[in-house]
């Protein structure tokens, strides 16, 4: 095809086209990344917040795409403002039988709050889900266990608004209601139950520990920190700072190795709950000095007092109402609350969104006030 002084030439200088082409191709890669990341923005861009002093690493850092997306559970959100009495209206306690909760609302205000539970907790059921089957003459009474249940639940919502401000409106009005733990289902995520001990073949300390499981956040650390620090008031600790420390390990007054792993399964449980890391409560230097910690750490620690008492007073003696596929699948123990049962995974539940401002009769146990 080609004259025979080209083949011979052609031959004699012999030239590798793949090195070339292989060079151009990566380049012309680098450079649609280039311009897509310039159009579109690094997918990998962080931002930082200080949570401390300059120079102590005391930073939580967070990848852009994460911060800027809106929880999807917000979008499926229902509210709807209250109607203001007049005065004179006939109350919620004096029109139905056997209202226990709510009974100071009007009619309206009354049946307003129970089309929201619905949307917030059974949006397909609706009321059936609380009330049965029947006629609107058997909605007084008691039969399912989710009406019991669920008259407790408004009793902890309206203790926690009211007593737990300094937690659940550290910065901002924020409160909370059904919404924030259920987000449309019937069972919030992120309960849980007792699983302990996870390690059949051995005992005591080792037992609880050394298996990946969803409460120890699947790593190796204890199983059971939820169970201990967050149905008691025990003491979070951990071991001391100075070496060869006199005590029994299992003394109350001792600061162990097994309660530092307890705290350490514990504050990774927090990080978890959060999205966020250690220095979001605790300067990094001084874990141990509470004088050091950030503004957040004495926020946590009430919360972590409400959640006890949520669970005590409140969650853990349902445990009679509850039919055998809501107990726990170890101990058949009743469903408790923790961070992540509010959070999932944000430093504010639903981003920070006020759940409470048109909700005043989920705000207190006392009559409620409009304005």
């Amino acid at each position: 095809m080609f004259p025979k002084w080209f083949d011979k030439w052609n031959a004699d200088n012999p030239t590798n086209i793949f090195g070339p082409a292989i060079l151009i191709g990566v380049l012309g890669v680098a450079v649609f990344g280039a311009a897509a990341i310039v159009s579109i923005g690094n997918p990998a861009q962080t931002a930082s917040m200080q949570t401390g002093p300059r120079g102590t690493g005391m930073h939580v850092a967070e990848f852009n795409v994460t911060r800027f997306a809106p929880d999807p559970t917000i979008e499926e959100y229902y509210t709807e403002a209250p109607y203001i009495p007049e005065g004179g209206e006939e109350l919620a306690k004096d029109i139905y039988e056997n209202v226990q909760v709510l009974g100071d609302l009007t009619d309206d205000n009354f049946n307003r709050v129970m089309t929201a539970m619905t949307q917030w907790i059974a949006p397909e059921e609706g009321c059936v889900y609380c009330h049965g089957e029947g006629d609107l003459e058997t909605y007084g009474e008691d039969n399912l266990y989710t009406k019991v249940v669920a008259r407790r639940m408004i009793q902890m919502t309206q203790n926690i608004n009211e007593n737990w401000d300094g937690h659940v409106n550290a910065n901002a009005e924020v409160g909370v209601n059904c919404y924030t733990c259920h987000r449309g289902e019937h069972v919030p995520s992120e309960i849980w139950f007792n699983i302990t001990p996870v390690t059949e073949a051995t005992a005591g300390w080792a037992s609880v520990q050394n298996r990946a499981t969803p409460l120890s956040q699947s790593t190796s650390l204890p199983s059971n920190a939820l169970e201990i620090y967050l149905t008691e008031y025990e003491a979070v600790n951990v071991h001391d700072l100075e070496s060869r420390v006199a005590g029994v390990p299992n003394d109350v007054e001792v600061a162990s190795i097994q309660k530092t792993e307890m705290t350490f399964s514990l504050m990774n449980y927090f990080s978890n709950s959060l999205g966020v890391n250690c220095v979001f409560c605790h300067n990094s230097r001084a874990f141990y000095d509470p004088g050091q910690h950030t503004p957040q750490w004495a926020t946590a620690l009430l919360g972590r007092q409400m959640v006890i008492e949520m669970n005590q007073e409140y969650l853990i003696p349902l445990e009679d109402e509850y039919p055998e596929d809501r107990l726990g699948p170890v101990y058949a123990d009743a469903p408790k609350a923790a961070c992540k049962t509010c959070h999932k995974g944000y430093q504010k539940p639903m981003q920070g969104l006020n759940v409470i401002a048109d909700w005043p009769e989920l705000a207190t146990t006392e009559a409620p006030v409009y304005e």
